[in-house]
């Protein structure tokens, strides 16, 4: 959808900007980045932050130019961050107009994708309320949104059996039941919840293999597609879990390995090292 959306306005001469939360979403955007690379957010963010962005700069008259704004996976990230690019566009934008510094995000129109149902801001030993109390939904910010909600499955519009269409609509049913908190829960508000047999690895002497074959079937021989492993991503608990899937993947490959280190302190600003959204060590 947001791709449709960038292409006709594209189309028009205008200008989108794409963002997201994460690096992962904001790969599937057309020329998106994430949000803190291109807004400058602080990382380490309060109610009194306000982005990286002067009057002056380049970043600063893109925003201005902009026409449109999505910011993808927008729910998964604390308020604040939503707070100090609104008072950072407010101060923007009232370079063209003084009115835009009292109008929402100095009044560009600005996207916020998401789900509730799906992860929420993540705060280190934080409590439910503390949780709530950080999503956008719990900002002054808002009062001024609009919610428009999708309710249309694509994935049954498109070329598939009435056997495979009642099989997506029987799964997606399942889990907006769960994401809506409809299961029977017990006096704890707590639920025991029966996955369905063909959603699970029947037993067998190696359940990582068959999880690898399921969602990457003949990995060797299509390795080369570059697609392989956009289209499908094995999801896990834990970051051990993480760990100990991509170890094996990596074991089935042929080739030597090589090992790309993070970095343990990020950069002030993007804009003095003329990088976007990457980590650098100090």
């Amino acid at each position: 959808m947001w791709k449709t959306l960038s292409a006709a306005i594209r189309s028009q001469g205008k200008i989108v900007i794409n963002v997201a939360s994460n690096g992962i979403a904001s790969l599937l955007l057309p020329g998106g980045k994430t949000a803190h690379s291109t807004f400058c957010i602080p990382l380490k963010i309060n109610e009194k932050c306000n982005c990286n962005v002067k009057q002056q700069d380049h970043r600063a008259q893109s925003l201005r130019e902009a026409n449109l704004i999505i910011w993808d996976e927008a729910l998964m990230m604390h308020r604040h961050c939503f707070e100090a690019f609104d008072r950072t566009m407010r101060d923007i934008m009232r370079v063209v107009d003084e009115k835009n510094l009292k109008k929402p995000f100095g009044g560009k129109v600005v996207i916020l994708g998401g789900d509730f149902r799906q992860i929420l801001p993540v705060i280190k030993k934080a409590t439910p309320l503390d949780i709530m109390k950080a999503s956008v939904n719990s900002s002054n910010i808002w009062r001024s949104c609009k919610v428009l909600k999708l309710t249309r499955n694509m994935r049954l519009i498109g070329d598939v059996t009435v056997h495979s269409a009642n099989e997506i609509r029987d799964f997606a049913n399942w889990v907006l039941k769960i994401g809506n908190g409809d299961m029977v829960v017990d006096e704890d508000g707590q639920s025991i919840m029966d996955i369905p047999e063909e959603l699970c690895i029947p037993p067998c002497d190696n359940p990582l293999q068959a999880l690898v074959d399921f969602f990457y079937p003949d990995i060797i021989n299509n390795i080369d597609n570059q697609r392989i492993f956009e289209e499908k991503a094995i999801l896990a608990p834990t970051l051990d879990s993480v760990e100990q899937v991509n170890e094996y993947v990596l074991s089935l490959i042929e080739g030597e390995a090589k090992e790309y280190l993070s970095s343990d302190t990020p950069c002030k600003s993007d804009e003095d090292y003329d990088i976007q959204g990457v980590w650098c060590t100090t």
